[in-house]
């Protein structure tokens, strides 16, 4: 009896200790996704703009003409810093780069279905003034810029670092937590791949640490035929992969 007591008691402590990691993933799981920054004395100009819950900080460079490119950045960018790379790079192209909410001066708290009505709304505002409206996005705004494409009339795609999705990156991270369950925004960009028909360049790093590369190929093979090409950086990692020269010569290839 005493070593059937220790049993239960072993089995019981060990349930207790799980049922807590999942409770302390489902309290603070957006922390883990999402990494807000606070404003900075980046020098972009910035204008705000209202969505449902939010206003939005956007740091643009604001140009007459047909041709815009809207930029979604990742879950600790603060894209007011990526706007002078774009710019030089398309200088043909009025730049909006949306701090998603809760960053940067944004207000609000992150939200996946939050940010995709953000970042339609976004879209919307931008489209009205520019009938040509490429769309680039990275790591976690890569499946915002993915579903614009597949929704909305975006000229041109561009991805980088970007995943099949949170979910899967989840599961890697602690397979040990049944994170379908769990998770409460699983940021599925598979899910929109297929209905992309606009050209499309998918950015990856050969050694991306947080994203595989084989988790990238899988997306692109998402994607109709012939849509979607795949350019691999190498020597590169996830943080770094923007840093050489053929990542933007790639880019730039296309505009």
């Amino acid at each position: 009896m005493r070593c059937r007591r220790v049993v239960w008691s072993i089995i019981s402590i060990a349930v207790c200790v799980y049922a807590g990691l999942c409770l302390v993933f489902c309290l603070f799981q957006r922390s883990f996704i999402y990494m807000p920054r606070p404003v900075t004395p980046a020098h972009a100009r910035a204008f705000t703009f209202e969505v449902p819950g939010a206003t939005l900080r956007v740091s643009c460079r604001p140009l007459q003409g047909e041709k815009a490119l809207v930029y979604f950045g990742g879950n600790a960018e603060d894209v007011a810093f990526t706007l002078p790379e774009l710019a030089a790079a398309f200088p043909d192209r009025a730049i909006y780069c949306p701090h998603h909410r809760g960053y940067c001066g944004s207000t609000g708290h992150p939200a996946e279905a939050a940010m995709r009505n953000d970042a339609r709304a976004i879209f919307e505002l931008v489209h009205d003034r520019h009938p040509d409206v490429m769309a680039v996005g990275r790591s976690l705004g890569s499946s915002l810029a993915i579903q614009l494409a597949a929704e909305a009339r975006v000229s041109r795609l561009v991805l980088i670092a970007p995943f099949q999705s949170i979910l899967v990156i989840a599961r890697r991270t602690a397979p040990f937590l049944p994170m379908r369950l769990l998770l409460r925004d699983p940021w599925e960009s598979w899910r929109y791949a297929p209905k992309v028909t606009c050209p499309t360049l998918v950015i990856a790093a050969s050694h991306d640490e947080i994203v595989p590369l084989a988790d990238t190929e899988r997306l692109v093979a998402a994607f109709p035929p012939d849509v979607a090409t795949l350019r691999i950086v190498d020597g590169t990692d996830h943080n770094s992969v923007s840093g050489e020269a053929e990542f933007w010569e790639a880019i730039v290839a296309g505009r």
